[in-house]
């Protein structure tokens, strides 16, 4: 039975923060562990770029599904889709209109959720779902029936979205959503599916002597950042702080059987690690799916 504690006028149950304020640094401190509870530690997380594979259309698109519906059956697999130039031209309207940053932000929702839709009608026949935010806590389900789950990537601010520090559009992208995603979970794996190898060192789009980056820390990478990323920055300013973790792959969808190698653990475009902390062992315990 838990034990009350009184004397200041109130009435508490016993425990480490009960007379604390939770903005207290001291007590964030105190709070401060080594590892989380691992969720999902053996599913990888698959993100599909709007822009780079959707927007191309069926001959971007039609390859790599026949390629992930090779995969379902060799791993614990879920998928999330961006929004791509839909998205731009939304906001472009928004924009127009003068809608706060929290309605921009819920508007991005949606467009990804065309493309949601889309994949999964190519793919429902093959055991894959469409999987509204609403439902998040029953992803492991899905999973443990062999199904493979479709979200969108962009994450649920709405209107919550906090203001950014110049202009009025979201600074919390797809590619952050899904890095949050796969952080919350624990997932063993995040890949992101583009229309470039990986990271160059300039935007190989415009720059004939771009240099793509096998590897690279992401210490290495906050410390010497490229003009220009494929990725949110904000993603590499988050990982900084996150818990779980450690590698991200970017891989080009466009050139078949990258992807493959990428869920067998081969570098196949760019790999960023991050260094698990020296007192956390690799295997530490931190649970199982849910």
């Amino acid at each position: 039975m838990n034990k009350l504690v009184t004397g200041d006028g109130r009435t508490h149950i016993q425990s480490s923060l009960m007379r604390e304020s939770l903005q207290d640094r001291r007590v964030t401190r105190k709070t401060d562990n080594s590892s989380d509870f691992h969720i999902l530690p053996d599913a990888v997380l698959v993100g599909i770029g709007g822009q780079s594979i959707f927007d191309r259309g069926r001959d971007a698109l039609l390859p790599l599904v026949d390629e992930i519906r090779a995969l379902r059956g060799q791993h614990k697999m879920m998928l999330g889709v961006g929004g791509g130039t839909r998205v731009r031209h939304t906001i472009s309207v928004a924009l127009d209109l003068g809608l706060p940053i929290g309605g921009i932000a819920q508007l991005v929702g949606a467009m990804e959720e065309l493309n949601a839709v889309l994949l999964n009608a190519l793919l429902a026949k093959d055991g894959f779902i469409g999987m509204p935010r609403d439902h998040f806590w029953e992803l492991p389900l899905y999973l443990d029936v062999g199904m493979v789950p479709i979200v969108i990537s962009i994450p649920p601010y709405h209107l919550w979205e906090p203001p950014p520090e110049r202009g009025n559009l979201p600074a919390h992208g797809s590619d952050f959503g899904l890095f949050q995603l796969a952080e919350v979970l624990a997932m063993k794996q995040l890949v992101f599916v583009k229309d470039e190898d990986g990271l160059y060192t300039k935007d190989p789009k415009h720059d004939r002597d771009a240099t793509l980056i096998p590897e690279i820390t992401l210490e290495e990478l906050l410390a010497s950042p490229p003009p220009t990323t494929i990725l949110d920055r904000m993603l590499f300013d988050a990982w900084k702080h996150a818990r779980n973790i450690e590698r991200i792959d970017i891989v080009n969808g466009l050139v078949p059987g990258r992807l493959t190698r990428a869920l067998a653990g081969d570098n196949a475009g760019t790999v960023i690690t991050k260094a698990r902390p020296a007192d956390t062992p690799a295997g530490a315990p931190q649970g199982g799916a849910a």
